[in-house]
């Protein structure tokens, strides 16, 4: 029988009760504290990030300055650009109408339909506009990953393609036609060395443009010339959106008032498109023609050619040989192309005028002319006896005996008695050694040396960057015994000294720091700081700033040169060079042209240069210097004694008051007098021709 007095369910103990209370009250109290930590310790983090989750800055791409030429002509602009985006959210829903669209589209832009697999991989690396995957793959990716943004399908289409999508915007939702603003140089490959090109923003310097307000992956920068040197003034800042955007990247509104980008400067530049264009059509004229001559179209490749205003330093043309197309990395940078410039041995993305470095030859003879007459070591009237070649001491310490070296003049039968005067116009080389590292009794203590040749040279404005508005200028090289000891980790000899009087041995200069050295004795002493700048205008064309010439110093008045003791030591007292010694110094590059190494190309049949029934006077130096480099090497062209040789010639016009001054280089050209001085005749001739036109007076 069943007790019914007994209970039939068991009652929870009295302690087990205390126990679920306890937990109960240790649940509650967890989430109070979680909650208050939430709402008020934590409150405004998480209102910061529930903010930042719906919260978008959208930058708005700014318009870059445009460059123009001294005449206004344009040497880089933006254009309209316009690709196919679909924005994934906005399809139809119809999997077939969509199949349509991106058949349609296809038949249009030459876009597959659908190529190739979306892996993790792929849809990391993806770049639109940069792959080989098909419409639907692409818009497969962006549907993953935010499918209210649009993503590009087709860069760069046809204008007529963009319209005719266009006129079926309301029968393809989703689809849309973006316009941007892409580079475009009118100028191309004439200009690309001084223009340069755009590209995307490099990884290293990613933090840096991001600071400024630019967004890598999208957003370009300068890469080279003057697109890159004047960055800051022809990129401007972009603007920005800060808009709120839904769990899938819809923007629903603005948060805040839009901030308009600011626009880049426009720049105008020293050059003249004209004269820039004579001056690479001369210099491809006479490199095809030096190759056909010796039948050998590897021979002549490289060569430069710049024109400036001497008195202001304004560069009028900069012309580097072979070039590239920089209308070729205006949307993108093509792999192949830059590779197949970069493995060019003629280097064509290298701007030789600035950043080659060459031995320079008789044109750095001007150095030694002018410090052995400022320094007294011959007197302007002084004849020194050119037998066709020195015998000097090799040394390689003052004590030592030495070894005997033959040193040559570049005509071997020699040239007789030479003063200053002759032996500048004739370019004689025994006249040099002499002076420059002195011989026997005719030139005693050594000469100028190569200490004095050093300080010479520098105040001439070798060994140092010009400063001109370009990215990548060289230094060159004048090379001293401690250079030497700590580069070549060997001791300076006798012999250094003499080669490098003539522009030789480890002597380098860039073709603008040999014009540049000219421009001081041009001026009669001032050196004038070239500039590729002319003016800076806003986007309505008001000027910002404009060209003012600067004088970086004037050796006859500014003490340049250290003078030094008797172990070549400096004292700490400096020198100028005497005014009369730079008068000399140009009366003997007028003789260059009147009866030396230029006649036969100046003065043919003795008659000057005639534009427009105008003779025109000038003045300048021949120069030849043997190199072997690494190119001369593979092609084995450094043969002792008859090394391959570079042509130079420096020129300047009207001879008693110039206003131009033109530079020719032509690498493995031979003799500068037969080689360079033809590029410098053309182009001044070209000069004043153009000149003629622009004041009315051409015949």
């Amino acid at each position: 029988m069943i007790d019914l007095g007994k209970r039939t369910s068991r009652e929870l103990d009295p302690w087990r009760m205390r126990i679920l209370y306890l937990i109960i009250v240790i649940v509650l109290v967890f989430f109070v504290v979680k909650l208050f930590d939430i709402q008020i310790i934590e409150g405004s983090s998480y209102t910061a990030q529930a903010n930042d989750n719906r919260t978008t800055i959208i930058s708005v791409q700014t318009q870059r300055g445009v460059i123009y030429d001294r005449n206004g002509y344009v040497l880089a602009r933006n254009i309209a650009s316009y690709n196919v985006a679909i924005t994934p959210a906005n399809l139809p829903e119809d999997p077939g109408d969509v199949q349509e669209i991106y058949r349609q589209l296809s038949n249009l832009t030459g876009v597959p339909v659908t190529n190739g697999v979306v892996t993790d991989e792929v849809a990391r690396t993806f770049t639109p506009c940069q792959t080989d995957l098909g419409i639907t793959e692409i818009v497969s990716i962006e549907d993953s990953i935010a499918p209210y943004t649009a993503v590009d399908i087709a860069c760069n289409i046809d204008q007529t393609v963009a319209m005719t999508i266009n006129e079926h915007a309301q029968d393809w939702p989703g689809v849309s036609i973006e316009v941007q603003a892409v580079r475009d140089y009118p100028t191309g490959s004439l200009t690309a060395d001084v223009v340069g090109f755009l590209g995307p923003i490099p990884a290293a310097e990613e933090q840096y443009y991001t600071n400024l307000g630019f967004v890598a992956g999208t957003d370009k920068v300068g890469y080279a010339g003057v697109e890159q040197s004047e960055q800051d003034v022809l990129g401007g800042k972009n603007g920005q959106r800060t808009v709120e955007v839904d769990a899938g990247g819809q923007i629903l509104g603005d948060l805040a008032a839009p901030v308009n980008p600011i626009p880049g400067e426009n720049i105008e530049l020293t050059i003249d498109t004209r004269l820039q264009s004579a001056a690479q059509a001369d210099l491809v004229y006479w490199l095809n023609y030096w190759d056909t001559w010796f039948n050998d179209p590897t021979k002549m490749t490289k060569g430069v050619v710049i024109a400036m205003n001497p008195k202001t330093g304004e560069i009028l043309a900069m012309v580097s040989w072979p070039t590239y197309e920089n209308n070729r990395m205006a949307r993108l940078i093509p792999a192949y192309y830059y590779a197949q410039l970069e493995q060019d041995p003629n280097k064509p993305l290298f701007n030789n005028a600035i950043s080659g470095e060459f031995p320079p030859g008789s044109v750095f003879k001007m150095a030694a002319a002018i410090g052995a007459l400022n320094e007294g070591v011959v007197t302007p009237d002084e004849k020194l006896f050119d037998p066709g070649s020195i015998t000097i001491q090799l040394k390689y310490s003052e004590n030592e005996t030495g070894t005997q070296q033959v040193l040559y003049n570049w005509i071997r039968t020699g040239l007789g008695w030479m003063d200053f005067i002759s032996g500048v116009a004739n370019s004689d080389d025994v006249y040099f050694y002499k002076i420059g590292g002195g011989y026997d009794d005719e030139v005693p203590n050594g000469g100028l040396g190569i200490w004095r040749l050093g300080e010479y040279a520098k105040a001439l404005g070798y060994a140092r960057p010009t400063g001109i508005e370009l990215p990548g200028e060289a230094s060159g090289l004048i090379p001293d015994p401690t250079w030497k000891r700590i580069n070549q980790s060997e001791s300076w000899s006798s012999g250094d000294t003499y080669i490098a009087t003539i522009g030789q041995g480890y002597v380098l200069a860039t073709p603008l720091q040999v014009l540049m050295s000219y421009n001081a004795i041009i001026n009669d002493g001032k050196l004038m700081k070239p500039t590729i700048i002319h003016r800076i205008l806003d986007q309505n064309g008001n000027v910002i700033q404009n060209f003012q010439p600067q004088e970086v110093w004037d050796i006859t008045k500014d003490p340049k040169i250290a003078i030094l003791d008797a172990n070549n030591q400096p004292t700490g007292q400096m020198k100028t060079v005497q005014p009369w010694v730079i008068a000399e110094t140009k009366t003997a590059l007028r003789t260059v042209v009147t009866d030396g190494t230029a006649t036969a190309i100046f003065m043919p049949g003795g008659d000057e240069m005639v534009v427009d029934g105008k003779t025109i006077e000038s003045a300048g130096k021949t120069g030849s210097a043997e190199y072997c480099d690494n190119i001369a090497q593979a092609k084995n062209l450094c043969i002792p004694d008859n090394w391959p040789v570079h042509a130079w010639y420096v020129g300047y016009a009207p001879y008693n008051d110039p206003e131009v001054a033109i530079l020719a280089f032509v690498y493995n050209g031979g003799e500068g007098a037969t080689v360079a001085a033809p590029i410098v005749y053309d182009v001044m001739k070209a000069y004043f021709e153009l000149k003629d036109i622009d004041n009315g007076t051409a015949q």
